[in-house]
C-alpha cells in the first residue's frame, strides 16, 4: 500500500470535485487501494473509508493515519450501503463529501484467485466480500431462465437465453477459463476482435453477485441523508447501467429533469431540491487514458447538497 500501486481514474478531477480542507470530513465509500483517501488526507481532511473487501480493509491497515490523538483514516468493513448506519455509530451526523468508484478494483481484477476477470484462469468466485454465494454456487444451481434474465439485465447481452443454455449444459463450472470458453463458444469467438465476447456475462455475473446495483442505489440514498449543505458528491461509474442510476438520481434530487410540455400541466416538484444542478458530466482526457486504459469508460459526476432536508426514502435507508 505505501507505494500506491493503483491510481484511481479522474484522481484530480474528483479531489476538486469534493473540495477538501483542513477538518473536512469525507466518506470514502470504495475504499479499494486508497488512492482518493490519500489524497484526502493529503489535503488535511479526515477520512472515513468503506470497503467489504477484507483484503482492502487488511492493507489500509498498515497505513493508518493520526492527527493528534484523534485518528483521520476510520476504517469500516462493510457495505457502503450501510454508510448512514456506520457513522452514525461513530458519532458523526453529517459529512462534508461522499466518493464512490463504483465496481470491481483494480486490485480485484488482477487476482486471477479472486475470480473476477478471464484473462487468466482462477476460481469461478467474484464476491467482494469472499463470503455468501460465489458465481460457481449460482450458474451451477440457477435455473436456465434466471441466469438469462441476469445475463439480459445486468450484461445487456442480446444472446442472453443462448448463453445460458450452454452455460446449464456445460455445468459444473469451477473456473473463470470455463466459464469464457462456454460463452464465447455460444456466441462465436473471432480472434482479434476488439471486445471479447465473455466480456457481457462476466460483468452480469458479478453484478449479481455482489448485489451491485442495489447497493449502489442505496448508497446514493445515505449519501444524500449524511450530506450537510453545501456538501460534496461525486460518484465515478465505468458502464451505462451505473452511470442512468447515478444521472436519474442526480436528476430527480436536483428537480433538474426536463421540463414539462407547454401541453401538460405543470404540476410541480415534489420535493425542494436537496442538491443543485450536477456539474456537467466529466471523461478522462487523453493524457490519464494512455497512462490507464482502464480509464476509457469512467465518467465522473458531481453534485453539491442543499440545506434542503433529504427526502423521506433517504432518511429510511438505515431502517
Amino acid at each position: 500500500m505505501t507505494g500506491a500501486p493503483h491510481i484511481p481514474v479522474l484522481l484530480d478531477e474528483v479531489v476538486e470535485a469534493l473540495n477538501p480542507k483542513p477538518g473536512s470530513v469525507i466518506i470514502d465509500a470504495t475504499f479499494g487501494a486508497g488512492g482518493y483517501t490519500r489524497a484526502l488526507l493529503d489535503a488535511g481532511a479526515t477520512v472515513h473509508g468503506f470497503d467489504r473487501d477484507p483484503d482492502a480493509i487488511a492493507a489500509a491497515r498498515q497505513w493508518e493515519e493520526t492527527s493528534g490523538d484523534n485518528p483521520r483514516l476510520v476504517l469500516h468493513p462493510r457495505r457502503f450501503s450501510e454508510m448512514l448506519d456506520a457513522m452514525h455509530e461513530s458519532g458523526v451526523a453529517a459529512v462534508d463529501g461522499v466518493v464512490m468508484d463504483i465496481g470491481v478494483s483494480s486490485m480485484q481484477l488482477d487476482q486471477a484467485g479472486r475470480g473476477f476477470a478471464f484473462s487468466s484462469d482462477g476460481p469461478l468466485d467474484m464476491r467482494m466480500s469472499q463470503e455468501g454465494e460465489s458465481a460457481a454456487d449460482f450458474l451451477n444451481s440457477a435455473a436456465e431462465e434466471t441466469i438469462a434474465d441476469v445475463l439480459f439485465q445486468y450484461g445487456e447481452e442480446r444472446q442472453s437465453r443462448r448463453v445460458a443454455r450452454a452455460i446449464v449444459a456445460a455445468r459444473p463450472l469451477e473456473t473463470t477459463g470455463q466459464l469464457a470458453n462456454v460463452v464465447r463458444k455460444a456466441l462465436g469467438y473471432r480472434p482479434g476482435a476488439p471486445k471479447d465476447p465473455a466480456t457481457r456475462s462476466f460483468q452480469a455475473i458479478r453484478i449479481h453477485v455482489n448485489g451491485e446495483l442495489d447497493e449502489l442505489e442505496a448508497a446514493l440514498s445515505a449519501s444524500e441523508a449524511l450530506l450537510k449543505d453545501g456538501g460534496h458528491l461525486a460518484v465515478v461509474s465505468f458502464h451505462s447501467l451505473e452511470d442512468r442510476i447515478v444521472k436519474r438520481f442526480l436528476r430527480d434530487a436536483s428537480n433538474s429533469g426536463a421540463a414539462p410540455s407547454r401541453h401538460m400541466p405543470d404540476v410541480g416538484t415534489a420535493h425542494q431540491p436537496v442538491f443543485r444542478k450536477p456539474a456537467k458530466a466529466v471523461r478522462a482526457g487523453k493524457a490519464e487514458l494512455d497512462r490507464n486504459p482502464r480509464a476509457r469508460s469512467a465518467v465522473l459526476r458531481s453534485a453539491i447538497r442543499t440545506a434542503a432536508p433529504a427526502r423521506p426514502e433517504a432518511e429510511r435507508i438505515s431502517a
